[in-house]
């Protein structure tokens, strides 16, 4: 998810080249809004957007009991940023611009670590695999 049109159009243009479904939102609010939390297997995500940030996107998550592996990705990221976001369980922190090939391979580790989970209390069946980062 990002705030920025041609960096979402950008990203999941990258994940469909190889095959991945991919979900785009312009906001965290309108992926919390949406039905993609349960077919969600890793999330990109920028850290600063209007309204919720990547940052409380990640803590709300976490605090629902979802486990969603997250890659944020950033212009404006410093180290104590980078260390919060990690430390929270974040797979991977990227500086924009960032190379497709690392972004690939990120999202590659996120699916193959198995950290992706459902709320138990939200969803029903098994999760589909799919790439969701952000769309307008």
């Amino acid at each position: 998810m990002d705030d920025d049109e041609s960096a979402r159009a950008a990203i999941q243009g990258v994940l469909k080249s190889v095959g991945w479904q991919a979900r785009s939102f312009c906001s965290a609010e309108e992926f919390l809004g949406s039905d993609q939390l349960c077919e969600t297997a890793c999330l990109i995500s920028d850290i600063r957007m209007p309204g919720m940030s990547g940052l409380e996107l990640q803590a709300r998550l976490v605090e629902e009991g979802w486990r969603i592996p997250i890659i944020f990705i950033t212009a404006h990221g410093d180290s104590r940023m980078q260390a919060r976001a990690m430390k929270a369980g974040a797979v991977a922190f990227l500086g924009k611009p960032f190379d497709d090939k690392v972004l690939l391979q990120e999202v590659r580790t996120a699916l193959e670590s198995g950290l992706a989970g459902r709320n138990p209390n939200n969803c029903e069946g098994e999760c589909q695999l799919s790439v969701s980062q952000s769309k307008h």
